[in-house]
């Protein structure tokens, strides 16, 4: 295998600024529940094995079940997953997938009226934090730890 950049070596201002955004959504008010199935579902539809590697893990620590996270990818037939967390899903996959077609109005609607604006907000943001974790990892080919 190649040896890609090391973005902390070569710019680490740069990992200095993610590391601000994580901080940021992990002392947030979202739950660690719902943390943990926005990185793992971004991570999944991204296809990074680093991330889902780490946030899998992360999530059973934080006390999510297996059977949740084995049936994940499959949240809308699964009926193991909240209202909240169904619009929390919903808008990862349309954020992460935001090329076709954005969010949709029904989506965010929904998710205004489930979440407010403030949790709404963070939701946002820690599903953008994931997505720009998952791309430097996958271009940096991050070795599985």
């Amino acid at each position: 295998m190649n040896t890609r950049v090391n973005i902390n070596e070569a710019e680490p201002q740069a990992l200095k600024a993610m590391y601000g955004l994580e901080h940021y959504v992990r002392s947030s008010g979202l739950s660690k529940t719902h943390q943990e199935l926005i990185k793992v579902r971004a991570s999944q539809i991204n296809g990074c094995a680093y991330c889902l590697n780490m946030h899998t893990k992360d999530a059973l620590k934080q006390g999510e079940t297996p059977q949740r996270l084995f049936l994940l990818n499959a949240w809308k037939e699964a009926g193991l997953f909240t209202e909240e967390e169904k619009i929390i899903l919903a808008l990862t996959e349309e954020v992460t997938l935001i090329y076709q077609g954005g969010v949709q109005p029904a989506t965010y609607q929904k998710a205004e009226q489930l979440l407010g604006k403030n949790y709404l907000a963070q939701v946002v943001m820690a599903i953008i934090t994931i997505n720009a974790w998952n791309r430097i990892a996958i271009t940096s080919e991050l070795p599985l730890e």
